[in-house]
């Protein structure tokens, strides 16, 4: 009976569960929103990709596909350069490129760590390099000839990419190794995380403002991804697979470029073909490979490129008797882009930093904040365990004859400067030492060895960076805004009264006229400004190693350093700027922004901001251009501020567009408003995206 009974129920269940199921299905036909969406992309008017994958494959490989569309031409043109095939595509000028990237080893461990990612993650790089390579086949027309030898793409390219930029750009740059000074490649960023007990609503607010150059490897591209279980707005380094400065509904992150010391130089005594190791001759590991070079006639030159690595790594220069290996790390740590990844899928701090604890991500400061109040300043970083030493001694060439200086291990977690949730409630980091991250201090530099980060000094953006969120209790999202746009010139207030009154008392009729237009300049460096030009062109004639009066301590990191110590060569170099000034435009009291340009292509708009130099934190780098003019070629790039109310409230910037295609609409379409110190609003609901859409793609 039972048996009976219980085939009757089973029979009853199976027809029930069939006739939902056609229920569903029926439904699912009239009514989208029951049905599986496709994967899609929604284009905003400012060329952002709003990116809906239907599952997390979907989504990379949209990833891909909308990457190629803003930046396809760069794009592969940077994967041919990780591949160190570069001159054998586009000629001689990518000689050294492919040099450095051959020396280093990147093609080869690039397939070591395409093989190291679990098969999960692996799958996602596939899938973003089957994007870019739909993308190409479905638009030939509109990628350069020139750079689709490069086609197709793997993962591995992917993964050859990130170490090159990572290790081989970041942590250790080719141009620094061969003592190449290059205004040009300078990095830096500001960072901040306020916490409730310091914002005017009650909520924790975060702000992103790397500083990079406006071009190359170094720009970034803004996006929102979101698939089953993850919904993420912010932006990646082009060509990178995940974002990497970002928030969601419940946290956000950015990164400062740190005071990380991860590689160093070692001196090798060589003898016998080899090298002195612990008072025996060690061989070289030795391998030749080939460059081909691309000539003008479009035929192939070869050339052999001999490679030798000691214990340490590749050695980078030799001469006579010696030669110079460099050691850095995370060769072995191939895991930085899921490590991103898994951190913009956290829910709160503690997910946040399971993902962080991998140290899979070799360098940067991570500033951070949520929902529910936390802020945090970690100084992240794989840093090498050494045997002794501080900061200064291996920032310099250290003996390579000894195993005591070699080191093997890196240091975990738990030893690296950290605070959470700091009294002061708040939290900063312009490229500065974490020592300073808050005041009063919360991270003391004596319980960490003095290898793993500088002391002794602040610099003047940094300074102004603190004492902006000093001074104010009470910040509000709009005063948040109002600060990150500050152009005030913090060195003016440490010597300009000084500078003013010795001029006045000089005998030169010049250095009084030149006293009297700093007297009324308005101390910052904003497109109407009057004295900028003549402050800063003073400031690059002065004797600048020699300048202070009172040097920066320790016991007033916010005051010092200040004052002029040679105050007679100090107007005899205002003399000279306002000789200078005059020649070139007319006038003493040029406005800055008719002297230095946010120029590119058509577009010419008056600039405001400053260098490092100056101290300002609205951080712009110019180059010189014709007739005096400077041109800005970096800085403030991707700007992000955040509040991590309910819903998030967030504003943006990409200064330079979210594009680089030829005929591409979005082009410097944001560099009007980054002259007009503006953000824009973050459209993250499909509302608001719908509400600004420019276009739609479906897959």
């Amino acid at each position: 009976m039972f048996f009976t009974l219980s085939k009757r129920f089973a029979f009853r269940l199976l027809s029930f569960i069939l006739g939902l199921s056609f229920f569903i299905a029926i439904a699912a036909t009239h009514h989208p929103a029951l049905a599986q969406k496709p994967t899609e992309i929604l284009w905003d008017t400012y060329g952002v990709p709003h990116i809906y994958g239907k599952d997390t494959k979907g989504l990379f490989r949209a990833f891909g596909w909308a990457q190629m569309h803003s930046h396809g031409d760069l794009i592969l043109r940077l994967y041919g350069q990780s591949r160190g095939r570069a001159a054998e595509y586009w000629g001689k000028e990518y000689l050294e490129s492919d040099r450095w990237v051959r020396t280093m080893g990147v093609p080869e461990r690039a397939k070591e760590w395409y093989q190291a990612q679990n098969e999960e993650f692996r799958a996602n790089l596939n899938a973003f390099a089957e994007g870019i390579n739909t993308y190409a086949k479905e638009h030939p027309e509109l990628i350069d000839d020139a750079v689709e030898a490069v086609l197709p793409v793997t993962g591995i390219d992917i993964l050859a990419h990130c170490q090159r930029v990572l290790n081989f750009t970041f942590v250790v740059d080719p141009d620094t190794v061969a003592g190449i000074a290059n205004a040009d490649k300078s990095k830096g960023s500001n960072g901040w995380a306020i916490a409730p007990s310091r914002s005017a609503n009650g909520k924790a607010m975060l702000l992103a403002n790397p500083h990079l150059p406006w071009s190359d490897l170094y720009l970034w591209y803004e996006a929102q991804l979101t698939a089953p279980g993850v919904d993420i707005y912010g932006a990646t380094l082009v060509g990178l697979p995940v974002l990497e400065i970002a928030f969601n509904d419940f946290l956000g992150w950015t990164h400062t470029v740190n005071t990380h010391d991860g590689w160093d130089a070692y001196e090798l005594k060589l003898k016998d073909n080899g090298y002195l190791w612990d008072g025996k001759v060690k061989a070289f590991e030795t391998q030749q490979q080939v460059i081909k070079i691309k000539q003008d006639d479009g035929t192939l030159k070869s050339e052999l490129l001999p490679i030798k690595r000691s214990i340490h790594g590749a050695v980078v220069s030799q001469k006579d008797d010696k030669a110079i290996a460099i050691r850095v790390v995370g060769l072995e740590r191939p895991g930085g882009l899921e490590e991103w990844w898994d951190m913009s899928r956290a829910h709160n701090l503690t997910e946040f930093e399971n993902a962080l604890k991998r140290l899979q991500i070799p360098m940067f400061t991570v500033m951070y904040a949520d929902r529910e109040g936390h802020i945090m300043h970690l100084f992240n970083g794989q840093v090498p365990v050494r045997s002794g030493g501080d900061f200064k001694y291996w920032q310099g060439v250290v003996p390579g004859d000894t195993s005591a200086t070699l080191w093997t291990k890196l240091h975990p977690y738990q030893d690296l400067p950290r605070v959470v949730d700091p009294p002061s409630g708040w939290l900063q980091n312009a490229n500065d030492a974490p020592w300073t991250t808050t005041f009063p201090l919360a991270i003391n530099p004596d319980n960490y060895p003095p290898y793993i980060a500088p002391r002794g000094g602040m610099s003047l953006r940094s300074q102004r960076s603190a004492r902006m969120l000093m001074e104010d209790k009470n910040i509000s999202f709009t005063e948040l805004l109002q600060y990150k746009h500050s152009t005030k010139v913090e060195l003016a207030d440490r010597v300009i009264d000084d500078l003013i009154a010795a001029a006045r008392q000089s005998g030169s009729k010049l250095a009084r006229q030149a006293a009297d237009v700093l007297a009324k300049w308005d101390r910052n460096t904003n497109a109407d400004s009057r004295g900028a030009v003549l402050f800063a062109t003073w400031r690059e004639s002065v004797d600048r190693k020699r300048l202070f009066a009172v040097p920066w301590s320790e016991n007033a990191p916010l005051t010092t350093p200040k004052g002029i110590n040679d105050l007679a060569n100090a107007v005899i170099a205002l003399e000279t700027a306002a000789n200078q000034v005059q020649l070139i435009y007319g006038s003493l009291d040029v406005p800055w922004g008719q002297a230095f340009h946010l120029k590119n292509g058509k577009t010419n708009l008056p600039a405001n901001g400053g260098y490092d130099g100056l101290g300002v934190f609205r951080n712009v780098w110019y180059a010189p251009g014709k007739d005096g003019q400077r041109q800005a070629i970096g800085g403030d790039s991707f700007v992000a501020a955040i509040e991590f109310s309910n819903p998030v409230k967030a504003m943006v910037l990409t200064t330079y567009g979210n594009s680089t295609q030829p005929n591409s609409n979005h082009i410097n379409d944001q560099l009007e408003l980054f002259a007009n110190k503006q953000l824009r609003s973050v459209w993250r609901s499909r509302t608001e995206i719908e509400a600004h859409l420019e276009s739609r793609k479906l897959f």
